[in-house]
């Protein structure tokens, strides 16, 4: 057996023995965890998959593929906080396997254990992977989308895949929770290349494949939902995300600093490796892959202080880069 092999094989076992162990015996406490179960659960009953609901009401605020796994959960383990937080927990196996991947192509096999180890034993991260909530699917689909997006931009053979792949990814985060995906990827791409002065070739084709991409993806719920239901529940979804964006819906008004002492804390002791990438210049890694993570985290953290609405989940995103600057 290789060491790949014996490494990938570690982070599956000690993912299963951190993520799974009793989280089916803690009642679903969080608001959105309650509502989601309740979802998937209603999806169950009426049989209706594409239109995601509450008290047997329209429910405009997420779209359906968080609930979708749910449902498949629940089909194999019953209904209960098991099946509700399984999603989220075979996930968080995945996420150490992917992110000891990428690091060992972009730096070494040392480097990606580490990684997958830094992001393990940070506070959120390890919680939110035992949790019944949307976010670990969307930041993981946002960053995967990235990660390729950057790939797209390496002189290579497979430049369409990797930007077929980014599109296909940045589809499934819009389609996971709204287009906020979007608006993070395009923030975070723009501003790479106005810090590297325009001096960065962007393949026109592969380009086109990514919307394309994407917005195929995207189809599959927000075009068939408008079709079938007229596109009032598109209206309503989108009005919801505005609001989200210009006042403090529900009570969640917080102080300017809120997201930055979340970090700050909840991702102990991954925030406090990380401090020296943000203090001095770190020795560059492939594909600028350091100056990404630093763009993406700082664009996290802007676009969510700046949003009205503030809740923890919310900057989440930033788990992902903060662990790879951890690493480093």
């Amino acid at each position: 057996m290789s060491i790949n092999q014996k490494n990938i094989l570690f982070l599956n076992g000690i993912g299963i023995l951190f993520f799974f162990p009793f989280f089916g015996h803690v009642h679903l406490f969080d608001w959105d965890e309650i509502n989601f179960a309740e979802s998937a659960r209603e999806m169950i009953e009426t049989g209706d998959f594409f239109r995601v609901k509450i008290n047997y009401e329209p429910f405009w605020e997420k779209p359906p593929i968080f609930f979708w796994l749910q449902v498949i959960s629940m089909k194999l383990f019953g209904i209960n906080e098991f099946a509700a937080r399984f999603p989220n927990a075979i996930l968080g196996v995945i996420s150490l396997i992917v992110l000891y991947n990428i690091g060992k192509k972009i730096v070494s096999e040392k480097f990606g254990m580490i990684w997958s180890l830094v992001y393990l034993a940070s506070f959120l991260p390890h919680l939110y992977f035992k949790s019944g909530i949307i976010d670990p699917f969307f930041n993981f689909f946002i960053f995967l989308s990235l990660y390729f997006l950057i790939l797209t931009l390496k002189k290579t053979t497979v430049r369409k895949r990797n930007s077929l792949a980014a599109g296909l990814f940045l589809g499934l985060a819009i389609i996971t929770k709204g287009p906020v995906a979007l608006v993070l990827i395009l923030v975070t791409f723009i501003t790479y290349i106005i810090i590297r002065k325009g001096k960065v070739k962007v393949p026109i084709v592969s380009l086109f494949i990514f919307f394309f991409s994407s917005l195929a993806i995207t189809f599959v719920w927000f075009g068939y939902e408008t079709i079938t239901n007229s596109p009032w529940f598109i209206i309503e979804f989108i009005q919801y995300q505005l609001e989200l964006l210009t006042e403090p819906v529900a009570g969640h008004e917080q102080p300017i600093y809120y997201h930055f002492l979340v970090v700050l804390l909840g991702c102990f002791p991954m925030s406090i490796l990380a401090l020296p990438a943000f203090r001095k210049r770190q020795q560059e890694v492939p594909y600028d892959f350091t100056l990404w993570m630093k763009i993406l985290f700082w664009v996290v953290m802007i676009l969510f202080t700046i949003v009205k609405t503030k809740i923890v989940h919310y900057s989440s995103m930033s788990y992902l880069p903060l662990s790879f600057l951890a690493a480093i």
